[in-house]
């Protein structure tokens, strides 16, 4: 049985069943998450989740004083995932890339609600695994795709969790989401642009030929096609994550 019309975005939330979200639904907590908002650090116990309602996060891998994106998260997930696993901490940091808000859940009542529950434990690492399907194709992709083609990529699957048609942004932080130097960030979208697939202005990146940026974007689609499958969603190749991770009655 499904909770009854939650008012949340976050999809995980709108899906939860009625016995697992009366677990943690007096203990969420609705927070602004500001860009840059730390949400998680390296190897330091994890104080909270969040489930995103909107907004983007960033689970980013450093080392050695470099920094790459990995993997990220909008309103069809959460953060938190080692918790799931069993442990406090990630050697990865995950903080937020473009803005927006969220729900958010101390660890230790997450903790106490799995243990309450034979249900709800399984239905949240089915996010996860396909958080880890989305770093594997990423890991694919950064080690067998142009720069332009992992840049299409990268646009494609933050616009799929945002609505504003657009990606406010600056090229040194799409060098650290991309793991490139910044000239080869300003190559690449005055590459793009000159497709006319995207229209890049200080700060701010839009979308302007969807179509033919999936065609560019190789590794597009496999991850997203496993998110539904896991998250048992119609199996629409065109589907865009967006559609189904806000709610009803928002408009997209």
């Amino acid at each position: 049985m499904q909770a009854l019309a939650p008012p949340y975005r976050n999809f995980l939330l709108q899906n939860m069943c009625t016995f697992d979200f009366a677990l943690i639904g007096p203990d969420l907590v609705h927070c602004a998450m500001p860009r840059r908002m730390d949400i998680e650090q390296s190897n330091v116990a994890i104080p909270a989740v969040y489930f995103i309602e909107s907004g983007v996060a960033s689970i980013v891998a450093k080392q050695s004083g470099r920094d790459a994106e990995i993997a990220l998260v909008g309103s069809e997930g959460m953060t938190g995932g080692a918790i799931l696993m069993g442990t406090d901490q990630s050697p990865h940091e995950c903080y937020m890339q473009l803005a927006g808000d969220g729900m958010r859940l101390e660890a230790g009542r997450l903790a106490a609600a799995l243990s309450s529950s034979p249900t709800l434990r399984p239905f949240l690492l089915r996010f996860v695994q396909s958080l880890h399907v989305q770093i594997g194709f990423t890991a694919l992709d950064n080690a067998r795709c142009s720069l332009q083609e992992r840049m299409a990529r990268w646009l494609l699957m933050c616009a799929d969790r945002t609505t504003d048609g657009g990606l406010s942004i600056t090229h040194e932080f799409l060098s650290v989401m991309l793991g490139v130097r910044r000239p080869g960030v300003t190559v690449g979208l005055q590459v793009l642009e000159g497709m006319q697939l995207i229209r890049s202005t200080r700060g701010r990146i839009e979308i302007r030929d969807r179509d033919r940026l999936e065609r560019l974007a190789v590794g597009y689609g496999r991850a997203e096609a496993e998110y539904r499958r896991l998250m048992s969603l119609p199996q629409n190749p065109r589907a865009r994550v967006r559609r189904f991770a806000v709610a009803p009655e928002m408009p997209v």
